[in-house]
């Protein structure tokens, strides 16, 4: 049953590899394109894994004053652009709205990696004082939220969330639940990030967590195929306009799905590896439904964490089993992150565009690059494929390093 304090979503913009636009994006994505390619933003020869899923031709210029996008780094500027597109989106106009009950919450799970590998050579090379005056505001991650502000002239909750990959879903819940209690009307919030650089690079290579399918970039995301050998390292953004559904209707906007639900939970195991067993994971989803009043019969899809390593997938494949008990097996499942890559802190909130996007059009987007079964991981991974169907809701997980999980849960309209 449809409720005035449900939180809606009225707007969405989106950045990825795959295309710079919602349509774009949205297009690529039921057709499975891949975005993945040799990495362009430094030559990455002798590096243990040289590909990415890079945004192309994008040009902050486009959309923000030429002064003001010299001033952010990379991933402020995809925030904001996102921003941007997500606010016209919503057919809403700053003159006819109070500034103050209009909130900033967009998120970065790591900020700007490329100016700080800037400055530190040139304080090497060159010496102390020689370095940018701005490379501070530049790379802390909540100047996505600050540089939002800005840009649309807005005072209401301003701040970022930092939790490695389930950031963009926990800012998300996070503005659900700031609307919730009052503490704005309209939010503006989503998740950015950044990090094709060669220390983040060479960092994750060192872990041993991305694929080194270096001569095929786009057959190396593989999520849940037997022959997954890590993620490939994207970029991109999404914001979302959240808002009461009252509002939403009073003021005729279109609205795309109620965000009814969140769950998040701890490990509380590790640094990096999951819970083997996915139980954490598993009633992060639960909660999620709960909230949103919703049994396993009613989940339609998951958008799936899935990151193409060998331990989150078949972790994620238990925990799903755990959740939705004899209906995990007919829940139809997919990673997005097979055709933009692991987005880190914006992964969530880009997820979760895909997620809305999916109950609006009533089509699931495909998990490609899955040729050869996994036994361990043997769910309905829509395949290849984009399915179009028609659901009633759907859940879209989202687990970070430190054990952080996070889960939203959507409601058709």
């Amino acid at each position: 049953m449809k409720k005035a304090d449900d939180i809606v979503v009225t707007g969405i913009g989106t950045i990825s590899s795959i295309g710079n636009d919602k349509e774009t994006f949205w297009e690529n994505l039921i057709a499975g394109v891949s975005g993945a390619d040799t990495i362009r933003a430094f030559d990455p020869t002798g590096f243990g894994s040289t590909i990415a899923c890079e945004v192309k031709d994008f040009n902050p210029q486009e959309l923000m004053d030429k002064r003001r996008a010299k001033r952010m780094a990379r991933f402020s500027q995809l925030a904001v652009c996102s921003a941007l597109a997500a606010w016209v989106d919503a057919g809403l106009d700053i003159n006819s709205e109070n500034p103050a009950r209009i909130g900033s919450l967009v998120s970065s799970g790591a900020g700007d990696y490329e100016n700080i590998e800037i400055q530190h050579r040139t304080l090497l090379e060159k010496g102390p004082l020689k370095g940018h005056p701005l490379v501070v505001p530049k790379i802390i991650p909540n100047m996505a939220a600050g540089n939002v502000a800005i840009e649309l002239g807005i005072h209401g909750p301003n701040f970022g969330v930092v939790s490695a990959c389930a950031t963009g879903a926990h800012t998300l819940a996070l503005a659900a639940q700031l609307l919730r209690l009052g503490q704005a009307e309209i939010m503006v919030a989503g998740g950015a990030e950044s990090t094709i650089s060669p220390l983040a690079v060479d960092a994750y290579a060192c872990m041993k967590v991305l694929s080194t399918r270096n001569n095929a970039p786009r057959q190396a995301s593989r999520p849940f195929d037997a022959g997954r050998d890590g993620f490939v390292i994207g970029e991109g953004a999404a914001v979302l306009v959240l808002e009461r559904r009252d509002r939403a209707q009073n003021r005729g906007a279109r609205i795309y799905a109620t965000l009814a639900g969140a769950g998040m939970t701890a490990d509380a195991q590790s640094i990096a590896a999951p819970d083997v067993k996915g139980r954490w994971a598993a009633e992060a989803m639960r909660i999620a439904m709960k909230d949103a009043g919703l049994n396993a019969a009613d989940v339609g899809y998951i958008n799936a964490h899935g990151t193409s390593t060998r331990a989150n997938d078949s972790t994620e494949t238990r925990a799903i089993k755990d959740a939705l008990g004899s209906y995990a097996t007919t829940t139809p499942v997919s990673s997005i992150k097979s055709m933009i890559g692991h987005t880190l802190g914006a992964a969530g909130a880009i997820e979760a565009a895909a997620t809305v996007l999916s109950l609006y059009h009533g089509i699931l987007p495909p998990t490609i690059n899955q040729e050869n079964p996994d036994p361990e991981c043997d769910l309905d991974y829509i395949p290849n494929e984009a399915r179009s169907v028609r659901i009633r809701a759907a859940l879209s997980n989202s687990f970070g390093f430190g054990g952080q999980n996070g889960v939203l849960a959507f409601l058709a309209e």
